[in-house]
């Protein structure tokens, strides 16, 4: 070998190794919801290993099919994470498509997220580790099967064709090789996932994971290619729209209902709006105040609202439920206008991006340990505003739906879950049917 050629092939090797890192890094930014720019034009690359789609490529509207608020970091986690382990989030979806795309957090670590294996299946039954045969896809950044995630950011993976089920289950799993704690989480998921030593990602069957966990671990957004539905509706809360008290492993939280009614109705042929729901509730939130930690964990609706609502994928419509935990949990008393003001602040967040803005009444909480009558006439005048057309653009009237006729301080025994605050699966169920379907109907006003 020539001095020059040498020469040349060494560059050309620094070259090679230069580049490296860089496709390491691409796709992330800033976990501040918003999708990445590298899948933002819906280009569906073909799927890599382990299996080719067979799905047809298609037009349709990229909507959300799910979502899990990032909440904190996972206790246990602060020093390794779950490096050397596979985690499988089960999610379910509330709207079918023919592709996918995965938005991964790693807002509350504190070193870099190296994911070297990610994959998306559909779940062979329902609450289940077993992916249905022919499904499992490896998932990509910007063709890289690798990417790191720096401290609080997040990444967005490319497209990948999918026959997405709707109210179906699909299974994201991902592998880290190297430490990285914390774990962004979140922790009250309703739904039972899984993990598994090694690098079990292209497992189709359900062997390896024997670890089962209440937890959502990294994976924040599901989007999908739709051709039915026109948009997403966000429903933003607290416990009762994280469906703290539901069945585990059923979906009976309100908004899995709300969704379904949604589908129902749109298959009838109903003058309804075509969306998907995506859920965006944290138990303990409130509208005023930030958790502890920074980034805060469980952050107010306030400081939360742009990353959870206003950056989702083609949102059309909010539905806002918050409010009870600011009188029932403050370290100190929060008026009534206080909360108020807050939430005419939220909507008026979404009137700047064109969103129109549902809300709720405050059911009632007689009977839970925080109870007063301080606290019950701090609600009722919170509701009084709602009533009065003076906080949203339109409201359902869940305090009506649920309350006891005969003890209007409580709820409806049938739809107590026990607590006397969080409602049963009957409540559930009860709050999505007094949701009129016709509320996310419409622009948002002009003033308030």
């Amino acid at each position: 070998m020539t001095r020059r050629h040498g020469c040349a092939l060494l560059a050309a090797l620094v070259a090679a190794v230069a580049v490296v890192p860089a496709a390491l890094y691409v796709s992330t930014g800033p976990d501040d919801g918003r999708p990445g720019t590298t899948v933002a034009d819906g280009r569906v690359p073909r799927d890599s290993a382990p299996h080719d789609s067979a799905a047809p490529a298609s037009v349709g509207t990229w909507v959300g099919a799910w979502s899990a608020a990032p909440a904190g970091g996972e206790p246990g986690t602060e020093t390794t994470g779950l490096a050397g382990r596979s985690v499988r989030n089960v999610i379910h979806t509330s709207v079918g498509g023919t592709s996918a795309r995965v938005t991964f957090s790693n807002l509350y670590g504190q070193r870099p997220l190296t994911l070297t294996h990610v994959t998306i299946a559909v779940a062979d039954t329902a609450d289940s580790a077993a992916a249905r045969p022919g499904t499992m896809r490896r998932l990509t950044f910007d063709g890289a099967p690798t990417v790191v995630v720096p401290p609080g950011g997040q990444t967005v993976s490319d497209a990948v064709r999918l026959t997405v089920p709707r109210g179906g289950d699909l299974l994201v799993t991902t592998y880290s090789p190297t430490p990285s704690g914390p774990v962004t989480y979140h922790p009250r998921a309703r739904q039972i996932s899984y993990a598994a030593r090694g690098n079990r990602t292209a497992d189709p069957t359900a062997a390896a994971y024997t670890e089962r966990t209440p937890y959502w671990r990294y994976v924040t957004a599901l989007d999908v290619m739709s051709n039915e539905s026109d948009g997403t509706v966000v429903v933003f809360g607290d416990s009762l729209t994280d469906g703290l008290t539901s069945t585990v492993g059923a979906d009976r939280r309100w908004t899995d209902v709300l969704a379904e009614r949604l589908r129902t109705a749109v298959a009838a042929g109903r003058d309804v709006p075509h969306y998907s729901v995506v859920n965006e509730g944290i138990s303990g939130n409130r509208v005023l105040t930030d958790g502890h930690g920074r980034p805060a964990e469980n952050p107010s609706g306030l400081n939360r609202f742009a990353r959870d609502v206003l950056n989702r994928t083609d949102v059309k419509a909010v539905v806002i439920d918050l409010g009870v935990n600011d009188i029932l949990h403050a370290p100190e008393p929060t008026t009534a206008p206080q909360i108020v003001e807050g939430l005419r602040t939220l909507v008026a967040q979404a009137h700047a991006r064109g969103l129109k803005a549902v809300g709720a009444t405050l059911m009632p909480f007689g009977g839970h340990h925080g109870d007063s009558a301080a606290r019950e006439a701090t609600r009722r005048a919170v509701n009084a505003e709602i009533r009065a057309g003076r906080v949203y653009d339109a409201y359902a009237d869940f305090d009506a739906a649920l309350r006891d006729p005969y003890a209007p301080r409580r709820l409806r025994p049938a739809y107590d879950s026990g607590d006397h605050l969080h409602p049963s699966d009957a409540g559930y169920r009860r709050m999505a049917e007094a949701f009129d379907l016709a509320l996310l109907k419409g622009a948002a006003r002009a003033s308030l």
